[in-house]
């Protein structure tokens, strides 16, 4: 599987592509007033501890307090053992018991704000690097799990001599990521002294700096790129700003030499999203429907709680009996499923509703094919078998904002309801309205502003109505049409 990565750059935003057999699979976008928290380090102010929630609320600066919940705070065991956030089969020690109000506390972002939540830390700090991720709390040496059992103990050996004994100034915790398998001695070395050296400095910043401050940012997006999304299956890396070109050169030739021949300036005439269409494919990820070749769809319909993804047959009709279309539609349906959770970045709870089947074959055969699709995924994504209603549930940590949340807000119409109350519905509420104002007030006349709509409702076939109200109550009631106000809107003025 070949892998492409393309990146439009402008001063306001950097929007990233990961393109995987010719298809769009990954949208990463980065606005510079934007940027994710997640990695970053502050140094944080309590201002809230809640027992009765085991969670404390830090302010680091931001709009909304972040959440410190006990299961993310480090502490040292009286025992001496290493530290580490908790024990296993040993209850944390109370929150109220490590934190109080007030207290300046060293922390790190580990998810970003998402709606109304918000940011997510950890008094455990992590601080990644181009092969390694380090732990300075912490005294483990451990490898990541999609490297080979065989070669893991060989690897964790090596590192343990790197790092050292903390007597002779070595020490801390470290981790080495996916792409450090085959690093030398000399390259580890070198990343193992960049990280101390930056958990050196952020340090020596809590020290010097007020409450609230940033002591450590994590890397910005095209930076991530080269880190997180560069792999051996990647052929290319192009982008369209000189500049950038020639700070991500310099950035991979320090921390990332073998991304740098990848690397390639975009000097075409057209715009590199138009490559593949990319533009028109965010278009229809932030759509509800999603067309499929044989002729069914999928509807998606993404929510606070969860994501539901429901399968259709559509216009579908090329098999030859209607098993057969059902199970094609189906295992077309699962791969467009996958793509679409990385497209569109869905996370949590995430329910497909597939056609319902008659064989047993034919639903184990989409599983697996759904669970083969989903192994592509970087983000963690675990997925279970069909239920008695026919349905499979999944979930997919939730490391960022949705496309959706990102580049949308709710309607003003609606408020994100996806609907309005019909013409009628709004008339026929002014007119109870009005009915209520009068028990109340004594005005001398009710004006009624609202929608051009609603007013030529009120004028034509609601008339006989209004005006058998206007002689209940005793008062005139005048219509005034606004062309700014939504359906939904009005406001009854006492005259």
């Amino acid at each position: 599987m070949q892998q492409d990565i393309l990146i439009n750059w402008s001063p306001q935003e950097t929007r990233v592509a990961v393109v995987e057999l010719g298809a769009v699979q990954e949208l990463h976008t980065e606005r510079t007033l934007e940027r994710g928290l997640v990695g970053n380090i502050y140094l944080g102010k309590v201002s809230r501890v809640l027992p009765g929630m085991q969670s404390a609320f830090i302010d680091i600066g931001l709009e909304r307090a972040a959440f410190l919940h006990v299961a993310d705070v480090w502490h040292r065991h009286e025992s001496g053992d290493a530290p580490m956030i908790a024990r296993k089969n040993e209850p944390p020690k109370p929150i109220e018991h490590q934190v109080f109000e007030g207290q300046s506390i060293v922390v790190q972002v580990i998810k970003d704000p998402i709606g109304t939540k918000g940011a997510r830390l950890s008094t455990q700090i992590s601080i990644a690097g181009r092969l390694l991720v380090h732990l300075p709390q912490d005294e483990h040496i451990g490898v990541s799990q999609k490297i080979t059992p065989q070669e893991r103990d060989a690897l964790r050996e090596r590192l343990q001599k790197l790092v050292g004994l903390k007597e002779n100034g070595g020490g801390g915790g470290f981790i080495l990521r996916t792409n450090g398998e085959d690093a030398s001695d000399e390259e580890l070395a070198e990343d193992i002294a960049y990280l101390r050296k930056t958990w050196a400095r952020v340090k020596s910043a809590a020290t010097s700096l007020p409450p609230m401050s940033v002591l450590h940012q994590d890397l910005n997006l095209l930076q991530r790129v080269l880190r997180d999304l560069v792999g051996e299956v990647t052929q290319s890396i192009r982008i369209d700003s000189k500049e950038q070109f020639d700070k991500l050169v310099a950035f991979g030739k320090e921390f990332m030499p073998s991304a740098v021949p990848k690397l390639q300036l975009y000097r075409g005439e057209r715009p590199i999203f138009d490559l593949y269409s990319i533009d028109e494919e965010i278009a229809k990820a932030l759509g509800r429907r999603v067309d499929l070749k044989s002729g069914g769809y999928l509807i998606i319909d993404q929510t606070e709680a969860l994501t539901t993804v429901d399968v259709n047959t559509g216009g579908y009709v090329g098999a030859r009996n209607f098993d057969d279309t059902i199970f094609k539609t189906n295992l077309e349906a699962a791969q467009a499923i996958a793509r679409q959770l990385r497209l569109r970045n869905l996370g949590g709870i995430i329910i497909a509703d597939f056609i319902d089947m008659a064989h047993e074959e034919h639903r184990e055969q989409v599983l697996a094919e759904l669970r083969k699709q989903l192994v592509r995924d970087r983000v963690k994504t675990m997925s279970g078998t069909f239920s008695q209603l026919g349905l499979v549930e999944m979930t997919r940590k939730r490391t960022r904002e949705s496309l959706a949340h990102m580049l949308c807000e709710p309607c003003p119409a609606c408020q994100g309801k996806g609907s309005v109350k019909t013409v009628r519905s709004v008339a026929y509420e002014i007119l109870r309205e009005i009915l209520r104002e009068a028990r109340q007030f004594n005005p001398k006349e009710f004006r009624v502003v609202a929608n051009p709509d609603v007013i030529d409702l009120l004028l034509d076939e609601e008339s006989q109505h209004l005006a058998g109200l206007s002689d209940f109550i005793g008062k005139p009631i005048s219509l005034k049409a606004e062309g700014g106000l939504v359906q939904e809107q009005y406001d009854i003025v006492l005259l």
